[in-house]
């Protein structure tokens, strides 16, 4: 049976899938880990009362490379949250399967972004 008229990956092909989600998975949630750590260090701003008014300039630059951290810490948790989904996705068999044309994800794409659920043909029509 060919990819183009399968309704459902094969428990084999999940597992596969599967995999490849768990790797990005503990990847990512060690990336976030590094951010918090980076961001609460930063906030531990020092107490060196021979600070001078070029301090100021510096903590501008600080709280802008904290929000910056902030923003991809914030990502990097929206990335992990749909990689669980996709796991749950599998264990439901409803993976691979593009929400908006009902029709099977090809491989190529979940391999690249296993998170989808949208197969290339809805994400295109999206834009």
């Amino acid at each position: 049976m060919s990819e183009s008229t399968k309704t459902a990956y094969s428990p084999d092909e999940l597992k596969e899938f599967e995999e490849i989600i768990l790797k990005k998975l503990e990847v990512a949630k060690e990336e976030l880990h590094i951010l918090k750590d980076t961001i609460s260090k930063k906030n531990d701003s020092g107490t060196d009362p021979t600070a001078s008014t070029s301090k100021l300039l510096e903590d501008g630059a600080d709280t802008l490379e904290r929000e910056s951290m902030n923003q991809l810490a914030a990502r990097q948790q929206k990335f992990i949250i749909n990689l669980e989904n996709a796991l749950v996705r599998i264990k439901n068999g409803t993976y691979g399967v593009c929400i908006d044309t009902g029709k099977l994800i090809s491989k190529e794409r979940l391999r690249a972004v296993p998170h989808t659920m949208h197969s290339i043909e809805a994400k295109l029509a999206k834009k």
